[in-house]
């Protein structure tokens, strides 16, 4: 049975945020291809989107302090994991990540990077579907509608936990979405989940919140489609890492005093 977890510090989540840990094997039923991706002095949520192919945010396979960009060697894809055990375990072998995503030293996330914040990374082997079934993409929807949220976070590094009741609310020029689910830090890279027909696809990955666990409800995340599309075919064509391109544009990222330090552009909706 899932049970009920109370944000860390005291702080109130936003109305209607429950927060359910999946604490017992059989809870973890379904979700097996959400796992933990260990990384070089931390970790961050993935999914898989193929059976050798994780999804996640750009700005976890890159170095927090200078923005340079990690080495595949020392990340694990651990699906499904809980408590020191997973049910399959797989190297990265090299990922890629769009050119369009550039990370100042220091700063937090502009408008462009936090549109272009996704990277798939390629793992070693294939993880069978009788191991994890993985997610489709799914395209943008209208705003409320509403989504779900899988992740690992800072203070529940050893079980998945499932916000089932939050919603899209905002979508903005350069495929920016916005979320009121409460995330907190190892929540990068979170799939968001948008209900199809009865099945779950995947309509974004969590890229930043305005107060990582104040449980503020105020995350955003970019539009996945094409970029997905067109970072699958690198990994098709056995592209080895290249996650920005020689000529990317620099772009200003904030003045590094915390909070939301981009403009956004509302797209009407149709």
């Amino acid at each position: 049975m899932a049970l009920l977890l109370a944000v860390a510090g005291g702080a109130a989540m936003a109305q209607g945020a429950r927060l359910d840990v999946l604490d017992q094997r059989g809870d973890l039923l379904g979700w097996e291809a959400v796992g933990r991706l260990d990384l070089p002095g931390g970790f961050c949520t993935g999914a898989l989107i193929a059976r050798d192919v994780v999804l996640t945010a750009a700005h976890c396979v890159h170095d927090r302090t200078t923005g340079a960009p990690l080495p595949a060697a020392g990340m694990v894809f651990r699906a499904g994991y809980h408590r020191g055990t997973q049910i399959v375990a797989q190297r990265v072998r090299h990922w890629v990540a769009p050119s369009g995503y550039v990370q100042q030293p220091g700063q937090r996330l502009g408008a462009e990077a936090i549109a272009h914040d996704v990277a798939l990374l390629k793992l070693e082997a294939p993880v069978s579907v009788a191991e994890a079934d993985p997610f489709r993409i799914h395209d943008t929807p209208p705003e409320g509608t509403a989504v779900s949220l899988l992740s690992y976070g800072r203070g529940r590094e050893e079980v998945l936990s499932r916000q089932p009741a939050c919603a899209m609310t905002g979508r903005y020029a350069g495929g920016i979405l916005e979320f009121d689910c409460s995330v907190t830090w190892g929540s990068s890279g979170a799939p968001v989940f948008v209900r199809e027909a009865g099945r779950l696809r995947i309509l974004s990955v969590i890229s930043v919140a305005s107060d990582p666990g104040q449980g503020t409800g105020h995350a955003m995340g970019p539009s996945l489609p094409a970029l997905v599309a067109d970072l699958s075919a690198r990994l098709r064509g056995t592209e080895a890492q290249t996650p920005v391109s020689a000529g990317a544009r620099r772009v200003s990222v904030g003045d590094g005093r915390g909070g939301m330090a981009a403009r956004f552009v509302r797209v009407p909706q149709p």
